[in-house]
């Protein structure tokens, strides 16, 4: 019986893996023949584990919807301690009550975890503290409404204040929501604009689903999409530098929300952003201490030769004055 009962938990554990199992890759996991992989299903189903049949050639078994609650989650021990961890640092307060949320799931899995195990994730609680965040708070039933309805393909009919505070009524194809870990974005095609558009999930008011089903033509890349309108195009001055240094490398030192990356090859990257202040952006590339061309943006050149006549002012009077 114990062997019986492990083969079973290790059974639900790969039904939980992935979204379709063939009866002989079962058994070859297991170590078992297909007829055993058989009697474990139908026990599972006896103790009430929706265990779905497929036929075909690729046939076998999946782990169905449904039932009055959730099977357990079978967890090896990285994955609880990455689950109760990441539970401990939900508290950002993007979502209003996520973080109450968090605290009563993390309530229920402590006291499931090992004594070795909640020793770890106690520790990581214990010894990490976050700084205030500036997050703008998002309705959790908007996240929900245009979550689900970017995955049915719905259309929404969305109350949205724009950045100068007008209030428009706007009827809009929703793509993919998009986080920054500051802010939610919503990529969509805005039917009444003829054209795709970012929306901030903050400034959502009244939304509802229509029930009317969408078929989106050419939608694009929408991480790229949201980069590229929040880090260039709001922005007076636009500039375009090559950079003389692996993509890589580049990464780690130009945030994604600041900047749009494409490498042209090894040793180079192409840089796009954009800023009210053009003085602010030559200041933030020569500090990365790369060596960069300027492809597009004169106001960039003119910035850069200023900054360094009034640097050659500066030693300059300050040599004198020694």
């Amino acid at each position: 019986m114990p062997d019986t009962t492990a083969r079973l938990l290790e059974t639900l554990s790969l039904l939980q893996s992935r979204p379709h199992w063939p009866g002989s890759a079962l058994a070859e996991r297991s170590g078992v023949t297909v007829r055993t992989v058989r009697r474990d299903v139908e026990r599972l189903r006896m103790l009430g584990y929706p265990i779905e049949t497929t036929v075909g050639r690729d046939g076998g078994y999946r782990l169905g919807a449904g039932g009055r609650a959730m099977p357990p989650l079978m967890l090896d021990r990285d994955e609880a301690v990455a689950v109760a961890g990441s539970l401990r640092a939900a508290a950002s307060g993007s979502v209003p009550g996520g973080d109450e949320t968090a605290a009563r799931a993390l309530a229920k899995i402590e006291p499931l975890l090992p004594p070795a195990l909640a020793r770890q994730v106690g520790t990581i609680g214990a010894m990490t503290a976050s700084l205030p965040t500036t997050t703008d708070p998002i309705s959790p039933e908007v996240l929900v409404t245009v979550t689900r309805a970017c995955r049915d393909r719905e259309r929404l009919r969305v109350r949205y204040t724009d950045r100068d505070g007008h209030v428009t009524d706007r009827t809009v194809d929703p793509h993919r929501v998009v986080s920054t870990g500051r802010r939610w974005y919503l990529v969509a095609h805005d039917r009444d604009r003829g054209a795709w558009r970012t929306l901030r999930l903050d400034r959502f008011g009244h939304v509802h689903a229509t029930g009317h089903r969408i078929e989106l033509h050419d939608p694009p890349d929408a991480v790229s999409f949201v980069q590229r309108a929040i880090s260039i195009e709001p922005y007076r001055h636009q500039v375009r530098v090559e950079m003389l240094a692996p993509i890589d490398d580049v990464r780690v030192l130009v945030p994604a929300t600041t900047a749009t990356l494409e490498a042209t090859d090894d040793d180079t990257t192409i840089v796009v952003t954009g800023s009210d202040d053009i003085e602010l952006v030559a200041f933030h590339l020569l500090r990365l201490h790369i060596t960069f061309r300027i492809l597009e943006g004169d106001e960039l050149f003119d910035a850069l030769v200023s900054l360094r006549a009034r640097i050659s002012d500066v030693l300059h009077d300050g040599l004198l004055q020694g």
